[in-house]
């Protein structure tokens, strides 16, 4: 029987990525995201490419009610869930925190902490049922050290931080691994989303440097799911070469 992947997130971007990762290594998937026709593009796609078995749920994370109506519909096979990637996640917005936009941090505390609470708050006690599992939360080097600009995103990473250690602890007693993915400046439409489609604003942001893709991130995600049984990794931070941290970045004329 093959293992299931569940991947939040998964219309594009890293969670695109990883779903063709996971089907390539021979995983059935369950992909989830707002977007219904990208759903059903990228389930044909990993059918014809990879065989693999898809189940789609076309749901937004934010919505608690509508959340748990879609996951508690799987029907019993899928609810075998060997990995969860909690990736649903965005920035919104990018200023001084005295300027900021309301709606923004609420798109981002809805998204990034929230709904990642809500999905595991379905996908965990299968898991615990089934005596296994994986989960694995997409962080950001955001959620390490702030920056300029960034505040309520940054608090946001910060608390998927938080969160990951907080059920790497309450998963011990069941056996479940739990494991975050911090990627640092990657071009995915992350800038797009940003700054509300302004493509020429996003470019800027990767100026001068070459920037992480989504499948440096997908590998690196497949990499921490597929360690030995007796082996968790707990943390793993994933920068380009030009960049050290959040704020010490070499950009090239």
């Amino acid at each position: 029987m093959k293992k299931i992947v569940m991947i939040t997130g998964a219309t594009a971007g890293f969670g695109e990525a990883t779903a063709h990762e996971f089907a390539k290594n021979g995983y059935d998937i369950i992909i989830t995201g707002r977007r219904k026709e990208r759903l059903n593009a990228l389930t044909e796609e990993l059918s014809k490419k990879h065989g693999a078995e898809v189940f789609a749920l076309n749901f937004d994370v934010r919505n608690n009610a509508e959340t748990q109506k879609s996951i508690h519909s799987l029907p019993a096979k899928w609810q075998n869930i060997d990995v969860l990637v909690n990736n649903a996640g965005l920035a919104s917005g990018f200023g001084p925190v005295q300027n900021g936009d309301t709606e923004d941090w609420d798109k981002m505390i809805d998204t990034n902490v929230k709904g990642m609470l809500y999905v595991t708050r379905c996908v965990a006690p299968m898991m615990i049922k089934n005596k296994k599992g994986h989960i694995i939360n997409i962080g950001s080097t955001a959620g390490k050290e702030a920056y300029l600009n960034g505040n309520v995103y940054c608090a946001t990473k910060f608390a998927v931080d938080a969160l990951t250690k907080s059920m790497r602890i309450d998963m011990l007693p069941h056996g479940i691994r739990v494991s975050s993915v911090c990627p640092g400046m990657a071009e995915t439409e992350f800038s797009v989303v940003r700054f509300h489609g302004d493509k020429d604003k996003a470019k800027n942001v990767y100026k001068g440097l070459q920037p992480l893709t989504a499948t440096d991130i997908s590998d690196v995600i497949y990499y921490v799911a597929s360690r030995p049984a007796n082996v968790n990794i707990s943390d793993i931070v994933v920068t380009p070469l030009a960049q050290a941290n959040t704020n010490n970045i070499l950009r090239k004329e």
